[in-house]
């Protein structure tokens, strides 16, 4: 008889699917925002009790509309083996930090390309494990093909995206690139600007520099080629701004460099 999943394993597979509801949830109403929160959080604490959820918003009443509550898992997580150093761990060892809605500012504005929905997974202070979903991912295209073809659910290309990652096991969901050769593309803030984000940026000599919203947004241009490095040198970013983007770019290979201790973290 095969053993049951890990925690951590169930926890993620947990994760994903949560992540794939909010985003539905961000789609839905604009106006709606802070019921993706209520969704992911209330979805977690009902799944795993034990657990230390953080959420950028206030945390949400018990008392949840049932339509929020999302207790699915993605079963092609579940199937993964968890590595060897995170098997033993334990539910109430794990602290998920959640932003519902990275790119508010973006959002707003309709840069709808820059929005995702962030839930990272922390062990003894360091990011294990994180979803991205992109609930607007390819609506350009989507909206582009709909303006010149008859309406055809079966034509319109997929819209939304889950990325997922473990540290020791990979990162899934997309495509990983590399910037053309000989290029150093930068991403950087479009509406946190600094002079020291500036300085910072012209130090690098880049070939371009591409201003983008939100955290997870960036990390996805790194891994998918559209830029080499991320450079936000002012403080602000917070834990559920960046624990679940850290993952994902560690587990491809990235890292990251703080400017002002000369540390540098990654894989």
């Amino acid at each position: 008889m095969a053993s049951s999943p890990a925690v951590l394993m169930r926890l993620v597979a947990s994760a994903y699917s949560i992540a794939q509801k909010a985003g539905t949830i961000v789609r839905r109403v604009i106006a709606e925002g802070d019921l993706v929160q209520v969704s992911i959080c209330s979805s977690l604490a009902r799944k795993f009790p034990k657990l230390t959820i953080i959420g950028e918003e206030d945390l949400p009443p018990e008392d949840v509309d049932q339509e929020l509550i999302e207790d699915g898992q993605w079963e092609e997580i579940l199937k993964q083996p968890c590595p060897s150093q995170y098997s033993g761990i334990k539910e109430e060892d794990l602290v998920v930090w959640v932003d519902p809605l990275d790119g508010t500012k973006e959002y707003t504005e309709g840069l709808l390309d820059n929005v995702t929905v962030l839930i990272g997974i922390a062990y003894e202070g360091k990011a294990i494990a994180g979803v991205i979903n992109q609930p607007y991912y390819n609506y350009q295209n989507d909206e582009n093909q709909k303006l010149r073809e008859p309406r055809n659910d079966a034509k319109v290309r997929k819209i939304a995206r889950t990325i997922w990652g473990v540290l020791g096991l990979g990162a899934f969901g997309f495509q990983l690139k590399e910037v053309p050769a000989g290029k150093h593309i930068i991403t950087t803030t479009r509406s946190h600007n600094s002079q020291l984000v500036t300085d910072c940026i012209t130090a690098m000599n880049p070939d371009d520099v591409l201003r983008v919203g939100g955290a997870g947004n960036k990390i996805i241009q790194l891994i998918e080629g559209k830029a080499s490095a991320y450079v936000f040198a002012s403080p602000g970013c917070k834990k559920w701004d960046t624990c679940a983007p850290e993952v994902i770019l560690h587990a491809v290979g990235g890292y990251d460099f703080h400017f002002h201790s000369s540390e540098s973290t990654g894989s």
